[in-house]
Parts: structure tokens; C-alpha cells; sequence
């Protein structure tokens, strides 16, 4: 009998101090209870509690990475679109993660669903597809902000994709396409405009010189006589051939 009873008094004490016992790895933290009362945060490393006098919450330090569901958003210029993100944080005061919120992982998640919602509803859809560095940044400040009341930090805040409905697709398309036909009638107007300037300047150029005119129809001369196949026909300054029509006729 004394045998089962010392047995007994063994286990329950190696139980007791098993129970005791708390290791922390290096990306972890315990946050100490003491009969309810939070007393400090434990770790890493090995950590002695008092059995059912002391408990221990366990939270991790390391990078935790949340996939924000699809969200639908109404853009300023009316367009639905469906949007998700993924988002990046970590636990900077383990106290604060357990203490001040209840689930700080479902928190952290819906914070995000709402804060996306309510950023990417501010913007118009070309926004969103040109500018998500911009939104990215936007939305991190404003979780991170609201999240340090909770010991967590948010580090980044990546938008994933932006779905538009297949007929806003098209209409993006044909206005995309729209656009560039206006650009390349604008450049093409530029450039017509462009060489009429430089061919003014020209003539005013060759009208006030002589022999520059003359320099000109030379070179225009030695290109087209640099073809066999052309026939060159000279023509008679005007001058000249009102000097010959006012000569009298001999013989």
C-alpha cells in the first residue's frame, strides 16, 4: 500500500513539475498570468511557472501572412470590381496582442477587409490598376495606425488583383483604343505642322538669296539626273524668256 501511495505521490509530482516547465523558442513570447492577473512577458528560453497558480498565453514574434478574401468594391466612378490583397504583420508587444483584443489574427483579418473597401472606393478604376503602389502604402499606413493599439505592426500591404466584369473589360478596351487613335492623330498633326514651319522658313530663306535658290536647283538637277531613266527637262527663267520675246527677229 505505502508502495502505491509513494508511486502515486511521484507521478503527481513529476505531472506538477511538467507542468512547470514552459520552453519558449526564440520567436516566441508567454505572456504570464498569475491568478488571473497579467504579470509579465516570459521568454525565450525556459521558463518556471507556479501549476494552477500561473499560466502562460503563448505568441509568436514572426512574420504572419493574412489572404485578404475578395472584396467587392464600388469605385468613385461607379464600376464594380472585385479586389483582394495579401497583408504582412507582426507582433512587436505580446502583452498588448493578449490583452487589448480578443482574436488579434480574426481582428487583424477583418481590419483589412474593411480598410480595402473603404480606400479603393475613394479612387476611380484607372486608379486602381495604374496607382496600387500608391493604394498599397495608403491602406498599410491606415491598418498599421489602428492595429498599434493592439502591439502589432504591419510591414506591408500587397493589392493581388483587380477583377472587372467582362463587358467593362471591352469598354476599357475600346477606350484604351481610343485614345491611342487620338494621340497618333494629335502627333501626326503635330508633325504636319512642324514641316510646314520648316518649309516656310525655307522659302523665306531661298526668296531672300539668290544664288541660293540657284544652289537648290542644282541639287534638285543632280538627283533626278542620278536616274538613266529620267528625261530632264530645263526650264527658262521667266525673266529670261521675256527678254527674248521683246528681241526683234533677224534676217
Amino acid at each position: 500500500m505505502n508502495l502505491i501511495v509513494t508511486l502515486a505521490i511521484v507521478v503527481l509530482a513529476a505531472a506538477l513539475l511538467a507542468s512547470a516547465v514552459r520552453i519558449f523558442r526564440e520567436y516566441e513570447r508567454g505572456v504570464l498570468f498569475t491568478l488571473g492577473r497579467y504579470t509579465k512577458v516570459v521568454g525565450p528560453g525556459l521558463v518556471i511557472v507556479i501549476p494552477i497558480v500561473q499560466q502562460t498565453v503563448t505568441v509568436q514574434l514572426r512574420t504572419m501572412v493574412v489572404d485578404v478574401p475578395s472584396q467587392d468594391v464600388i469605385s468613385r466612378d461607379n464600376v464594380s470590381v472585385k479586389v483582394n490583397a495579401v497583408l504582412y504583420y507582426r507582433i512587436v508587444d505580446a502583452d498588448k496582442a493578449i490583452l487589448n483584443v480578443e482574436n488579434y489574427s480574426i481582428a487583424t483579418s477583418q481590419l483589412a477587409q474593411t480598410t480595402l473597401r473603404s480606400v479603393l472606393g475613394k479612387h476611380e478604376l484607372d486608379e486602381m490598376l495604374a496607382e496600387r503602389d500608391k493604394l498599397n502604402a495608403d491602406i498599410q499606413e491606415i491598418i498599421d495606425r489602428q492595429t498599434d493599439v493592439w502591439g502589432i505592426k504591419v510591414s506591408n500591404v500587397e493589392i493581388k488583383h483587380v477583377d472587372i466584369d467582362e463587358s467593362m473589360v471591352r469598354a476599357i478596351a475600346q477606350q484604351a483604343e481610343a485614345e491611342r487613335y487620338r494621340r497618333a492623330k494629335i502627333i501626326n498633326a503635330e508633325g504636319e505642322e512642324q514641316a510646314a514651319r520648316k518649309l516656310v522658313e525655307a522659302g523665306e530663306i531661298l526668296a531672300s538669296s539668290p544664288n541660293a535658290m540657284q544652289l537648290r536647283y542644282f541639287a534638285a538637277l543632280h538627283d533626278v539626273a542620278s536616274d538613266g531613266t529620267n528625261t530632264i527637262v530645263f526650264p527658262i527663267p521667266i525673266d529670261l524668256l521675256s527678254r527674248l520675246q521683246g528681241e526683234p527677229a533677224e534676217g
